[in-house]
This record gives C-alpha cells, structure tokens and sequence, in this order.
C-alpha cells in the first residue's frame, strides 16, 4: 500500500520536482464498465478532483476493433492520468502521474481502481523526482 512510504528529499522542498507515479494492471473487469468510454470519462474526472490535480483536458477514444477497447487520458498541470481497457479480455490499465507535493495520485489510483472493480490487480509505485530521493517505509504504530 503506498500510503506506507514516505518520499524524503536531500535538497529542501520547493527546490525539485516531486514525481509520483502510481500505475497497474485490473485483471477480471466487468465488461459493462470498462466498455462504457461515458462512464470512463466520468470515472477519470472524479479521480482527477479527488487527487487534487487541476484537470487542463480529457480526450477519449472507442476502439471498435475484435476485442475492442476504450482509452481515456486526462491532461493535468501536474501531468497524466490515462486509462486503457480490453473488454475482450476483462484487462485494463491504469496509470497515474503527478509532480509537486499537493498531489495524490495513490488516491486517483485506488478510486478508478474501486470504480472499475477487478477480481485482480496489481499497483506500482515509481519515484520520478529529478533530485535523489530516499524512499523509506514508514510502519504504523511504531
């Protein structure tokens, strides 16, 4: 869970980019949802506020091809939320990347995450600061 982790700078803050990218793999879809580009784009916006990222556009695209698909990409001042599905294999793929210390993107994360409703999935966490950053975990009640 990456609310465990605590990125800590060596430069002091205001000095460098923050970047924080949280992305993975839904396994075990609803085809209803993951094939219904409206309620995507829905999905993705709300995320967006819910992360404290500042939305600048949404685009979307329907693939009509065999197994079909939607992608759904927010550009945000902070960078990118993009969603990809395959209703024909119940998969999608979630990505979100944020810089600055205002934004959360583990919470965007986790309510597409909620919304899409996998059997499965999986959830990556990658610094993307453009300073060295230590990243230490962080136990709860210790």
């Amino acid at each position: 869970m990456l609310s465990n982790y605590k990125l800590t700078t060596f430069e002091k803050d205001g000095d460098n980019i923050v970047g924080k990218h949280v992305y993975g793999n839904l396994y075990g879809c609803d085809v209803r949802l993951i094939a219904n580009e409206r309620y995507l784009r829905k999905l993705v916006r709300e995320a967006v506020k819910i992360a404290n990222m500042h939305l600048v556009e949404l685009k979307s695209w329907k693939f009509f091809s065999k197994k079909g698909g939607v992608s759904v990409i927010a550009l945000v001042t902070e960078s990118h939320v993009a969603v990809h599905t395959w209703p024909g294999y119940q998969y999608a793929t979630v990505d979100v990347y944020t810089c600055g210390h205002e934004s959360q993107p583990e919470k965007a994360f986790e309510y597409i995450v909620k919304g899409l409703a996998p059997k499965e999935y999986t959830k990556h966490f990658a610094d993307r600061s453009s300073v060295v950053v230590r990243t230490e975990v962080v136990r709860e009640g210790v």
